[in-house]
């Protein structure tokens, strides 16, 4: 009878960590897994005069990590350099030459973020 209790008490236990687990690579959880370090990612610099600004509208980002994970693929790109806004959900993003916004948008889009507007 005790072992009973115990089996199904782990079974519970399993079943919820499994939930939480999806939840989580699914990028639908309180957190990303970034380690919740509050270190933010360092700004880019643009070598030469900035000749275009854009707003990307990103959804699904939940935590410092998701934002920092975002930044450091946009800021990956040669000629653009982005700030990252979590209470506003999105990018601002800075030109020093012209790039497609598919380009960004793939590369967000890589992360399990979807790009829901650009302005």
């Amino acid at each position: 009878m005790g072992n009973a209790i115990i089996i199904a008490v782990l079974a519970v236990i399993l079943i919820i960590a499994i939930r939480s687990s999806i939840k989580h690579l699914k990028g639908e959880g309180g957190c990303c897994g970034g380690g919740g370090s509050s270190i933010k990612e360092p700004d880019k610099k643009l070598s030469v005069t900035v000749i275009n600004t854009k707003v990307f509208k990103i959804d699904g980002m939940h935590c410092e990590s998701c934002t920092n994970r975002v930044k450091r693929a946009i800021n990956s790109i040669d000629g653009v350099s982005a700030k990252l806004d979590l209470r506003k959900k999105q990018a601002i993003v800075k030109y020093d030459k012209e790039v497609a916004d598919e380009t960004l948008v793939k590369q967000i889009d890589n992360l399990g973020y979807k790009v829901i507007a650009v302005q």
